[in-house]
């Protein structure tokens, strides 16, 4: 078996908890694979002989790319997104409304 393939071998050790781990963080079973997927691709483009945790390593770099995944999801807009002159609030104020009364300051965002 040559370098490669031992390191295959120790990575799939490794793939149960690791998509666990990003299935939990995603909540997607292929997103949590894509996850575990760029892990292997980063160990593969790494000098194995500079790990000394291959699990603590593998961990830390599924757990980055989940968040990262999740920042990406993040920025995407959810939903429609109405124009100015359709958004209201309950009592029939919208942004015009506050625009016009400098003393008044529009709700929290949620």
């Amino acid at each position: 078996m040559n370098e490669h393939d031992v390191l295959a071998e120790r990575f799939e050790a490794h793939r149960p908890r690791l998509r666990t781990l990003a299935y939990q963080t995603l909540g997607s079973p292929s997103e949590a694979d894509d996850a575990v997927q760029e892990a292997w691709l980063r160990l593969s483009r790494t000098d194995p002989g500079s790990i000394e945790n291959l699990g603590g390593w593998l961990t830390t770099v599924v757990a980055r790319v989940c968040l990262n995944m999740l920042a990406a999801h993040r920025d995407e807009p959810v939903g429609v997104v109405l124009p100015e002159s359709a958004v209201s609030d309950a009592d029939g104020s919208g942004p015009q409304h506050y625009r016009d009364r400098p003393d008044r300051q529009p709700p929290p965002h949620r």
